[in-house]
């Protein structure tokens, strides 16, 4: 069974990525990709996917789509909104009628998706999530040396602290909780919290987040048998020495988790949806508009998204 991707932006680096990642997978893991094959890379052997087409390591498998105009390297256009919006759509149907066991996402420019289809979500995740009719969902981002959960997400740094309420950070940990045993294959957990404030609010001199909220519920998942370090200090949690000692790190906003990671494997790191009824991964990466077509686009991240994909379909028995 294969890995569907979707196209993501055309104007990106996505068809590229999609197209190196496919040249070094291609006798190991089947992929389908979704998207319109006059923005493949010139050159790129294609077969037209059927639901009863034989993998041939020799061609790209492409489940084609019009997205009407031509595009234009560093340049999006909302004209194609609607086809990336479908992409997404059609691979969220394929792993959900089984047809694939993951998909694997490219890069999106939402700026453009508003502009031409009023896509009405933050990102990706909130997106899936709605597909998926979950109420939420929750994004890892994982590489080797590291696995980070944000709380909060894509919201202002000044929304973060009403947003954050003891509903939101205990589904997020019972969540992740879950995706670590089922997905990563890792029977008891070791979940490292971080706290809100500098040195985690310093016993309430620096903050009471962390007093009246952060800990009362983390105290209440220690009583459910969920292994739980902190609140820690956000500061000195992401050391070699202090990863050692946990599976992952939950954040309580974007930047605090996000900043490590791509600190520590900026190409390699994969973005992860947990509590979605299928698997996602993405690159840990935008577009690279500045880069487009210009040859210089790494896939490194790709590689190790659809990697990660096929792992986790492999630690859920699908495959």
């Amino acid at each position: 069974m294969a890995i569907a991707l979707s196209c993501g932006e055309p104007a990106g680096i996505g068809p590229e990525i999609a197209v190196a990642a496919w040249q070094a997978l291609r006798h190991d893991i089947p992929l389908i990709w979704i998207g319109d094959p006059a923005h493949l890379p010139a050159g790129t052997p294609v077969q037209d996917y059927t639901a009863t087409a034989r993998h041939d390591p020799n061609r790209l498998m492409v489940r084609a789509l019009d997205l009407k105009t031509p595009r234009t390297h560093g340049r999006p256009d909302p004209a194609h909104a609607p086809g990336i919006i479908r992409a997404i759509e059609l691979g969220v149907q394929m792993v959900s009628d089984g047809a694939t066991h993951a998909i694997c996402t490219a890069p999106i420019h939402k700026a453009a998706l508003i502009d031409g289809a009023d896509f009405a979500y933050p990102g990706h995740t909130e997106f899936l999530a709605h597909l998926a009719g979950s109420d939420r969902a929750v994004m890892m981002l994982a590489c080797d040396m590291l696995r980070v959960v944000p709380t909060t997400i894509h919201i202002a740094l000044s929304e973060v602290p009403r947003a954050l309420t003891p509903d939101l950070l205990r589904d997020t940990i019972r969540t992740t909780h879950s995706a670590l045993i089922q997905d990563f294959g890792i029977a008891t957990p070791r979940i490292a919290v971080a706290g809100l404030n500098p040195h985690a609010g310093e016993d309430g001199k620096m903050g009471r987040e962390e007093l009246e909220m952060i800990t009362p519920v983390l105290d209440a998942l220690r009583g459910e048998g969920i292994t739980v370090l902190g609140p820690m200090s956000a500061d000195t949690m992401f050391h070699a020495g202090a990863r050692a000692a946990y599976d992952v790190a939950v954040c309580m906003y974007h930047d605090q988790a996000l900043i490590p990671i791509k600190t520590l494997d900026f190409s390699g790191g994969v973005n992860v949806t947990l509590g979605l009824p299928f698997i996602r991964t993405s690159p840990d990466h935008g577009t690279a508009f500045d880069i487009a077509g210009t040859g210089k686009a790494d896939p490194t991240s790709m590689i190790a998204a659809i990697k990660m994909a096929h792992d986790m379909a492999q630690a859920r028995g699908l495959i």
